[in-house]
C-alpha cells in the first residue's frame, strides 16, 4: 500500500483491479479545508486517461510491475512473437497490448522492453528512436530547399512520415515514433 506521499509520476496503483499509471499529480493544500491530491491516471491496458482526487495521506494499493527486455521475432496472424531476452521464453502478444500507433514502428529483431505483472506481459514500450530505411518517396525537386519543404517517404515498416527534399530512397533515418517526425539520417 502507497500514501498519497509516496505519489511520483511513473508509479503504478491497482484501482478497482486495473492498473492505471500516475501521469500527473499536485498536492493541494487549500486555505479552508483537508490537503488532497489530484491525478491523472492513465489505464496501461486501454491507454484512456481519467482525473482522480485523494485525500492527503490516503492509502492506494500500489503495483511493482517488471521491465524485461524483449525482442520481436515475427508475426503470425494477428499475433506476434517476442523473445525475453533473458529467459529466450517466446512471448505471444496480440495487438492490443502493443497498441497501433507502435505497430508502425515494429521491424523484425527490435530490442524492445516488456512492462511484466504476475509473470505476464502486459504492456510492450518500443524505443521512442527507431532507425528504419526509407522504401519509397518522390524525388526531390531541385531549387526548393530555400522553402525549408518536406515530402511524405514510407519507410521500411509501412510508416509514413515527412522527411526533407534530399532524402532518398534506400537511406536509413532515425524517426521519433512518439511525434512521427524525421529526426536525421543514419
Amino acid at each position: 500500500m502507497a500514501n498519497t506521499a509516496d505519489f511520483k509520476n511513473g508509479m503504478v496503483l491497482d484501482i478497482d483491479g486495473t492498473l492505471f499509471q500516475i501521469v500527473y499529480f499536485q498536492h493541494v493544500k487549500p486555505g479552508k479545508g483537508g490537503a488532497f491530491v489530484r491525478t491523472k491516471l492513465k489505464n496501461i491496458l486501454t491507454g484512456a486517461v481519467i482525473d482522480r482526487t485523494y485525500n492527503s495521506g490516503e492509502r492506494v494499493p500500489d503495483v511493482r510491475l517488471e521491465r524485461r527486455p524483449i525482442q520481436y521475432s515475427y508475426q503470425d496472424g494477428h499475433f506476434y512473437h517476442f523473445m525475453d531476452l533473458q529467459t529466450y521464453d517466446d512471448i505471444m502478444l496480440n495487438d492490443d497490448v502493443i497498441g497501433a500507433e507502435q505497430l508502425r514502428y515494429l521491424k523484425e529483431g527490435m530490442e524492445c522492453e516488456g512492462l511484466v505483472h504476475n509473470g505476464t506481459v502486459i504492456l510492450v514500450e518500443l524505443p521512442v528512436f527507431v532507425e528504419l530505411m526509407v522504401t519509397r518517396t518522390d524525388p526531390g525537386t531541385r531549387g526548393d530547399t530555400a522553402t525549408g519543404g518536406t515530402k511524405p517517404a514510407q519507410l521500411e515498416t509501412g510508416a509514413t512520415v515527412q522527411v526533407p527534399l534530399f532524402i532518398e530512397e534506400g537511406q536509413v533515418i532515425r524517426v521519433d515514433r512518439r511525434e512521427d517526425k524525421y529526426l536525421t539520417r543514419v
